[in-house]
């Protein structure tokens, strides 16, 4: 049976990986500058990640929500006491379009309202809700357009205000640092004045860390650099460094109730033991310091090149935006420099997301690399 051709996949082939490389079927090393989108957090087969999946596989690996889960509990009180999100109660699922289809959910359950202000270039998943707040209407189907989704630029305060003041949203949805959509960022004032109209209007923030979460932004959460307290914080990716696991963490001014929300396998035991091997290892090999650090370090040496047009982003979720399309670019990386990075919808930026336990040796791979390609 052949697969479902969705992926236009590059022709290499990964047999095995440790720490930031990956190596292929015939041995070939590459240098993994991308995570596989962000998604690995603190390397590639980490011994105390394997250690701690090996021994919860071999007590219970999966039971459903309808029974007691104490891992769920342990993994709640960890995500609060390192990201300083106190209070906040956890809903576990699989995934990070799952977290923001559960986080638009609530807030309209919580308001009672119906619109979402999402903003350009935005990317939150492939899911209904989460795909109608997406700007990219190839990958929204007819039915995904019954969401009443209205599209902002950052920074418009104007923008902002006219549409809050119909009085029909249950949310705005933002990426403190946006992936998929090229590294932009909106301004403190911005971000400010965002919370003070929620507030105002019962309005819900929803905070989207799906990739910028778990200290890849140098912070536990990239939006805490504007102190703001949002009403959901949605999470993946990094969360579990390559398990299927995702969450929304919820402001307690929002109030659960039986069936609101549900999953099959999110918080399964496994999960949870993911997500906490990952926080024991952010936390001993302080890795969010680690990411600012090198996040420093990187912009600094690409500030050197000069077909750089723009250095975007910061601590480990980074981009650099050139005068023409990247495609190319990105191909000699990985064929003839070994290099893993991503792409996005801005054609000529190239992402930076490796594991967040990368050293300046790797950096400057990249960096000789650039070199050599624009030589």
């Amino acid at each position: 049976m052949p697969l479902f051709d969705v992926y236009p996949l590059y022709d290499v082939e990964p047999a095995k990986a440790r720490g930031v490389y990956v190596y292929d079927q015939k041995g070939n090393k590459y240098l993994d500058l991308y995570g596989g989108h962000a998604v690995i957090s603190i390397g590639h087969g980490h011994r105390t990640y394997k250690r701690m999946l090996k021994k919860q596989l071999n007590r219970i690996g999966f039971y459903s929500n309808a029974v007691q889960n104490p891992l769920q509990e342990m993994l709640s009180s960890e995500i609060n006491r390192q990201s300083g999100c106190a209070g906040y109660e956890l809903f576990m699922c699989s995934s990070g379009a799952e977290a923001n289809e559960n986080a638009l959910k609530l807030a309209s359950f919580h308001t009672g309202k119906p619109r979402v202000i999402a903003f350009q270039n935005a990317f939150h998943g492939r899911t209904s809700a989460a795909v109608a707040a997406t700007d990219n209407k190839n990958i929204q189907a007819p039915l995904n357009t019954q969401q009443q989704v209205t599209f902002i630029p950052f920074n418009d305060d104007k923008a902002l205000e006219k549409e809050i003041a119909k009085g029909d949203v249950c949310a705005i949805i933002f990426e403190a640092i946006q992936g998929v959509g090229g590294l932009d960022e909106p301004t403190t004032d911005f971000v400010k004045q965002i919370e003070a109209i929620c507030n105002k209007h019962n309005v819900c923030i929803i905070a989207d860390e799906v990739q910028s979460g778990f200290g890849r932004s140098g912070d536990f959460f990239a939006y805490q650099k504007y102190m703001i307290t949002p009403h959901i914080i949605s999470i993946a990716k990094g969360m579990g460094n390559g398990f299927p696991v995702g969450g929304i963490l919820v402001n307690p001014i929002i109030k659960s109730k039986y069936g609101m929300l549900g999953t099959t396998f999110g918080g399964n035991h496994l999960a949870c033991s993911a997500s906490l091997a990952v926080l024991q290892v952010l936390e001993k090999e302080q890795l969010c310091d680690h990411a600012k650090a090198m996040g420093e370090y990187f912009v600094e040496k690409a500030k050197t090149l000069p077909f750089v047009k723009t250095i975007k982003g910061r601590g480990l979720m980074l981009g650099l935006e050139f005068e023409k399309e990247v495609g190319v670019l990105r191909k000699e990386l990985i064929f003839n420099h070994r290099i893993f990075t991503g792409g996005s919808s801005n054609k000529n930026l190239i992402r930076i997301l490796p594991p967040l336990n990368v050293q300046k040796k790797h950096l400057d791979q990249l960096i000789k690399a650039l070199q050599i390609c624009h030589q």
